[in-house]
């Protein structure tokens, strides 16, 4: 062996341009660039133009709960292929790149929390997985969150960015708009309060069933929220869009959510509604209200 050849074999593999580490971030609104530190200190949003860039679902779930108190459950469940859908690739080898992808087997994230003291069963979607799609897992994970929120008399809270129903599983993902939407009913029966947070991007059929049926619907400034894409429409009623039609700001001007919150006030705001709604109790607490009243 060569003397080039010996001290080579010490020499760090190179990174190529995609897997070095960039410390810098560069705003997709106002091309900002800026020192990573900085954007995460405030929680991912420009502090050039306030543009609130995306966030990961265990960042979200840091952001909202109190520190150490978030319990995941149904973190087992994994989907399976009963159509053996096959497109560019085949259905089971997507959810095994997706789960390769986040560590998780499934888009959604379920647990309970507190959020400033509040008992809380918390959903968020993890928009990596397969871009946040609803699927059955999904369904079941959302429907045994309410069951636990019913349960525990404790309100729920759902954080969604999906692009909808999951094609690969075809009428057993559409069946997940209706099984959501049905134990909502029984939430609401409960007298139980739901806090649907909707975060960019919201869409299809996550858009046009569960996460329209808050008790309060909270949006971040700028998200994208709909049903169908622009394109669709627009080719659809043969006109041009209103500008910032499907935009969080256009939906509050027209009535279709409650507020839109900064990311910094989002976990204040939520254990707000939770508390006005009469939810900051444990079980025994919550009996004795009820009895009395």
């Amino acid at each position: 062996m060569g003397f080039s050849e010996f001290f080579g074999s010490f020499r760090k593999k190179q990174s190529s341009p995609k897997e070095a580490p960039s410390h810098w971030v560069k705003c997709s609104k106002c091309q900002s660039l800026m020192y990573f530190k900085e954007i995460e200190h405030l929680f991912n949003v420009c502090p050039k133009c306030g543009f609130h860039m995306r966030i990961t679902a265990q960042q979200r779930i840091n952001l909202i709960c109190d520190e150490d108190t978030f319990t995941e459950f149904d973190s087992s469940l994994a989907p399976v292929d009963p159509l053996k859908f096959v497109d560019k690739k085949s259905y089971k080898k997507r959810i095994a790149e997706a789960s390769e992808k986040t560590g998780r087997t499934s888009s959604v994230i379920s647990g309970s929390c507190e959020i400033n003291g509040v008992n809380t069963q918390l959903v968020v979607f993890d928009f990596k997985f397969m871009g946040g799609s609803l699927g059955s897992v999904e369904g079941e994970k959302i429907v045994r969150a309410i069951n636990r929120a019913i349960e525990n008399k404790e309100g729920l809270v759902i954080v969604s960015a999906s692009g909808g129903a999951r094609m690969q599983e075809s009428t057993f993902s559409l069946l997940q708009m209706s099984k959501t939407s049905c134990a909502l009913t029984k939430l609401s029966d409960a007298g139980l309060p739901f806090i649907s947070v909707l975060t960019d991007p919201t869409m299809g059929g996550v858009s046009a069933s569960f996460a329209w049926l808050g008790d309060v619907i909270i949006t971040e400034p700028g998200s994208l929220i709909g049903f169908a894409g622009q394109r669709v429409i627009k080719q659809t009623i043969g006109t041009d869009l209103p500008e910032g039609f499907q935009r969080a700001e256009f939906l509050l001007e027209h009535g279709l959510i409650d507020m839109i919150v900064q990311r910094s006030q989002m976990k204040k705001c939520i254990s707000d509604m939770l508390t006005f709604f009469g939810t900051n109790y444990k079980k025994d607490e919550y009996e004795l209200k009820i009895k009395a009243s």
